[in-house]
């Protein structure tokens, strides 16, 4: 097991959808708990990795590579940094988590859809550990129709047009990668002699710089761009988000945004540095316009979970200002971020799932006075908001604080005005607390809510864990990631040296 634990955790979850296919679709309760437990397996199962990793290598560990179709240069390539290592705990972690919110709030196709949500986490798992082009686009891909299922089969009143919408804006951009993905494959293989789609291969390969370059970053940046999604491709966001079922809404924004993030770090900066380098700056105003745009929507928002969805694009621009720093503490702090937010904006969906399960409504003016009524309920959302508008001691001041300071380094000016995101969070989000906990209970309705039950305890008490872990010890989460960064800092600057000495030498022959 341990020469293959990559593979085991993530075909596992696969492997349960497999043998839930057996039960019958009137044992519910079968359905559900076995679920659950092939996901918290998962999980327990993925810790071997953290326990198993070594900090101080910068090199993929727990590698498998084995030939798949070597006539085209594909293979079966698994891998783990301290990049993708958080992810796919994360992954896990938040799998579960979904699962439980489900247990009541999902009554109809109860089969179908834990069935889908396995499916699912082998799907995104996939996307962190493949270490092989073709292998990460079909997991890229195959992650798309199962979530178009949760919006589409599962969702609200709108859901149809929410899940198509997802699904074309994520196509639009996954398609470009393609041809990008193949370009690179034949340039690479026009230069070498050699045509693979494997990652560590063509990392090592210096390209060229000039408009080839340029048109793939460009290809890639934008698939990622929508999945972040990065300002103005955030459309979709709020529509999927609205429309999808809590469980949706936890591994859309917990997972799934990350998968955008991730791939400029995996993708776009080793493979292009020198058009990553010379767009930086248009990643950057587009981030600090996101973090302040996000913060402003999300301030006039009526729908709790509307609300959330915009705090996601501002809080994600954050993320993507860490990434393109390319200096180690706002990249450190970046990644920290990715799972800062996948944390806390995670434990928000919840906190509302929870609510709406209770009234059948979002709507903010629809509450008031809860913290007399459901005092527990208000507490726990006390700490989660507090999280995530980043209060000092809680997770989310570490990954702002570390992407700020390496900002500052590179571009103070936009990071001044990036800072003034964090101001605007406390406002949109303290303010939204203030409408629905405190004052005078206005609805009859609210009077009769009940507070948490043993249920909802177990799923947002490992939230709360990881939350206040972070936020107090978060060496061990950042020192996990630091070799990797620095890395990967390192060969984007000697690539991008290269890339230009063979130009200036190309430049200087008569």
């Amino acid at each position: 097991m341990t020469g293959h634990l990559l593979s085991v955790v993530v075909f596992l979850p696969l492997a349960g959808a497999v043998l839930l296919l057996a039960v019958p679709r009137w044992a519910e309760g079968v359905l559900r708990g076995g679920a659950l437990a092939v996901a918290v397996l998962a999980f327990v199962v993925s810790l071997a990795l953290w326990t198993g990793f070594d900090a101080r290598q910068a090199d993929y560990q727990f590698v498998e590579d084995m030939r798949w179709m070597p006539s085209l240069g594909v293979g079966y390539h698994l891998g783990l940094d301290g990049i993708s290592l958080l992810l796919v705990l994360l992954t896990t972690l938040l799998s579960p988590i979904a699962l439980g919110s489900a247990w009541r709030a999902i009554e109809d196709r109860t089969k179908e859809f834990v069935i889908t949500m396995l499916v699912l986490e082998t799907g995104m798992l996939g996307v962190f550990v493949s270490l092989d082009l073709f292998l990460f686009y079909v997991f890229w891909e195959g992650m798309l129709i199962p979530m178009y299922f949760v919006i589409g089969v599962w969702g609200g009143e709108n859901r149809i047009y929410a899940a198509i919408k997802f699904v074309l804006y994520t196509m639009a951009g996954s398609v470009l990668m393609l041809v990008a993905i193949l370009a690179l494959y034949a340039q690479h293989g026009a230069a070498t002699g050699a045509y693979t789609f494997d990652l560590p291969t063509l990392e090592r390969w210096v390209m060229p710089r000039g408009l080839a370059q340029n048109l793939m970053f460009a290809a890639f940046a934008l698939a990622f761009a929508i999945k972040v999604p990065l300002f103005p491709f955030h459309t979709w966001l709020p529509d999927a988000h609205v429309e999808a079922p809590t469980a949706g809404s936890i591994i859309l924004a917990g997972v799934l945004l990350k998968m955008g993030t991730y791939g400029f770090l995996r993708f776009c900066l080793p493979l292009f540095p020198d058009a990553s380098m010379r767009y930086a700056p248009v990643i950057f105003a587009l981030a600090v316009v996101g973090v302040i745009y996000g913060a402003w929507v999300s301030t006039v928002q009526p729908d709790l979970k509307k609300l959330v969805a915009y705090s996601s694009v501002s809080h994600l621009g954050f993320v993507m200002l860490g990434i393109f720093t390319l200096n180690v503490q706002g990249m450190v702090g970046g990644v920290i971020q990715m799972i800062n937010h996948g944390l806390s904006t995670g434990a928000l969906f919840l906190m509302v799932g929870m609510i709406y399960e209770r009234r059948h409504t979002r709507l903010i003016a629809d509450f008031g006075g809860l913290w007399t009524v459901i005092p527990a309920f208000s507490a726990v959302f006390m700490v989660v908001v507090l999280s995530s508008l980043g209060l000092p001691g809680l997770n989310g001041f570490v990954g702002e604080f570390l992407v700020l300071l390496g900002t500052f380094r590179a571009h103070p000016v936009l990071a001044t005005f990036a800072t003034t995101g964090i101001i605007f969070a406390a406002v949109y989000l303290l303010w939204m607390y203030q409408r629905v906990i405190f004052g005078e209970v206005t609805s009859e309705a609210n009077r009769r809510l009940r507070d948490l039950s043993p249920r909802e305890w177990a799923v947002v008490v490992p939230l709360l864990v990881f939350i206040v872990l972070i936020g107090v010890a978060p060496s061990p989460f950042t020192g996990r990631t630091e070799a990797s960064v620095k890395a990967l800092i390192a060969r984007v600057e000697s690539k991008a040296g290269a890339s230009a000495a063979a130009a200036a030498t190309a430049q200087a022959r008569p």
